[in-house]
């Protein structure tokens, strides 16, 4: 029976297990994934899985159920939310007041005002539009990512007018505006403080293996002992890892979890 160095893998979802883009989820390689948490799960002495996400709520529900992702609590909404989905518990972060949802609401609604309608002076056909599902922070989306990055400037000028507590970062392909007190950090810190108090002694940071692809995966890389990346990503933090995989996306992920149930890692 495998015994691993690792207690728990942390992994994100776009760009590792699916494509950030609109291509195909490779819906047999997360089938692996899967039958490898079943394993975990049956005492096959392999660390579980669970994700932390920017995705909203419903969608790393989605995964969650998709990969066989239990008694692990994930990272929802880039740390706004943890999902539970043993006890099927929604837990918004405690420090996200009223007042915080009310100033996520009024710039939705200054975004949709500003650049929510198309651009005909730039050839635009569509505004921007922003992900649904979002309760406390705003996802900004255009199918030209030069124009929906080059909107970044003014984004960040408006809201130090408007003296609004939020934080702008990016994707490959998105415009993630966050409160500046909640990241993938502080649910990651959330999560580790929930599990740990569960089971003391486990967990610790040289115990963790994190997966990630972009920047907006630092917070799991600075919580891991351990830190993987797929082939396609960035290239800050391919230097930061301890393994990069020679594939990409959900191929990179099986790859982590094959050299980590031979004894490969760790």
């Amino acid at each position: 029976m495998p015994s691993s160095h690792f207690d728990l893998i942390i992994c994100d979802i776009d760009g590792c297990l699916s494509p950030e883009s609109t291509a195909p989820i490779d819906l047999a390689t997360l089938a692996s994934i899967a039958q490898y948490s079943q394993r975990a799960h049956a005492g096959a002495g392999l660390p579980p899985i669970t994700l932390c996400t920017g995705r909203p709520q419903p969608f790393a529900e989605a995964m969650c159920r998709m990969i066989d992702v239990r008694r692990m609590p994930c990272v929802c909404e880039n740390g706004a939310w943890l999902y539970e989905r043993e006890t099927n518990q929604y837990l918004l972060d405690p420090s996200i007041t009223p007042d915080h949802i009310a100033c996520v609401r009024v710039l939705s609604d200054w975004i949709s005002t500003a650049y929510g309608e198309p651009r005909r002076d730039l050839n635009h056909h569509v505004g921007v539009t922003q992900q649904p599902g979002k309760a406390a922070s705003v996802s900004l989306y255009h199918p030209d990512t030069a124009y929906l990055k080059s909107l970044m400037p003014a984004l960040e000028a408006q809201i130090a007018r408007a003296d609004w507590p939020i934080r702008v970062s990016a994707t490959w392909l998105y415009i993630n505006l966050d409160l500046v007190h909640i990241s993938k950090g502080t649910g990651l810190d959330r999560l580790l403080s929930r599990i740990r108090g569960v089971s003391p002694g486990a967990f610790s940071r040289d115990r963790l293996l994190g997966i990630g692809d972009t920047t907006s995966d630092l917070p799991i890389r600075e919580r891991c002992g351990f830190f993987a990346c797929p082939a396609n990503a960035q290239d800050e933090m391919k230097r930061l890892a301890d393994y990069v995989s020679p594939f990409d996306e959900v191929q990179g992920v099986i790859d982590v979890l094959s050299k980590i149930e031979t004894g490969q890692l760790g």
